[in-house]
């Protein structure tokens, strides 16, 4: 475990003396990871991991196959989901734990969102071939294979095709967000975003903050009915995970931890590097529990 990351136990591992940890924060190829449900499984029990939030993209199609895969290690899978909105030309992060992912009608608006993204690659693509960069969106859509497609697979594309010496390079030089070549993605503000996670009984939460880049909007995600904030992550320095802590404590908000795991799409597995206490869990449980009450119009458990 990576000693910059919290200790905590929960209550049934102090009953036990067995000590669980999860990852919050994983990818299959139903979105833009490299990995099947089974072989991220496969993984996670290698890294000894109790639990695992499937969060794939605008994507729920990964979490029936890994629970599934999931029973023969004795493995939780938490049904998760990571939706893209947009604030002041940002794109904006949010995860939804434990969300009833079978509901007809998010799954009609996942089908709404996936088929804006097929065409968002058409348009950058275009735009990439009008600048001189021959590259073919059939090209992008056999990287994605049955996942939803994103800018990942392009850049994949784009250097299996030796336009770009590196995936980073396929980002930072043609469809980074302050590129000319970029185009937005569905129209979702971080309000709906967050309204439909809870509507599903779910818990929202920002993903990687420090990717975003503007703390400054914090308050106002809360504002919007985020519940948690993702403070462990790969590339979070002491410093940094400590200034998310403070923001959580101040906001009154859960912290959550993942590595955002792409299977080999971001040039190495970052399965098991971030591991968080069980207890992250049972708080995430807990909140989601209130919600879904709260849905209901029960009062939430004290």
């Amino acid at each position: 475990m990576n000693p910059a990351l919290p200790a905590g136990q929960s209550s049934k591992e102090r009953k036990s003396g067995v000590k669980k940890f999860a990852d919050l924060h994983v990818h299959t190829f139903h979105s833009d990871g490299t990995f099947t449900p089974e072989e991220v499984v496969k993984v996670a029990h290698k890294k000894g991991l109790s639990a695992i939030a499937i969060t794939d993209h605008d994507s729920v199609d990964g979490i029936t196959p890994s629970m599934a895969a999931a029973e023969k290690y004795g493995m939780e899978i938490i049904p998760g989901v990571e939706l893209t909105a947009e604030e002041e030309n940002l794109e904006i992060h949010i995860l939804g734990y434990f969300i009833d992912w079978k509901a007809e009608w998010f799954e009609d608006k996942l089908k709404k969102i996936r088929q804006a993204r097929l065409g968002r690659i058409y348009a950058m693509v275009d735009k990439l071939k009008s600048a001189g960069v021959d590259i073919d969106a059939e090209k992008v859509f056999k990287v994605s294979g049955p996942g939803a497609v994103g800018r990942l697979h392009l850049a994949i594309a784009l250097y299996n095709e030796g336009i770009t010496a590196s995936i980073n390079e396929a980002f930072r030089k043609y469809i980074g967000n302050e590129s000319p070549h970029y185009v937005r993605k569905y129209k979702l503000t971080p309000k709906e975003a967050v309204d439909m996670i809870i509507k599903l009984g779910g818990v929202p939460v920002l993903a990687h903050p420090r990717v975003l880049g503007r703390d400054d909007l914090i308050a106002r995600f809360v504002e919007d009915g985020i519940r948690g904030i993702e403070v462990y992550r790969t590339e979070h320095v002491p410093n940094v995970m400590t200034r998310y802590e403070e923001m959580a404590s101040q906001h009154g908000l859960l912290i959550t931890g993942g590595s955002d795991c792409h299977g080999t799409g971001k040039g190495e597995v970052l399965l098991g590097k971030v591991k968080v206490p069980y207890s992250f869990v049972e708080a995430l449980k807990k909140e989601a529990d209130n919600i879904k009450m709260q849905n209901e119009n029960i009062p939430p458990a004290r």
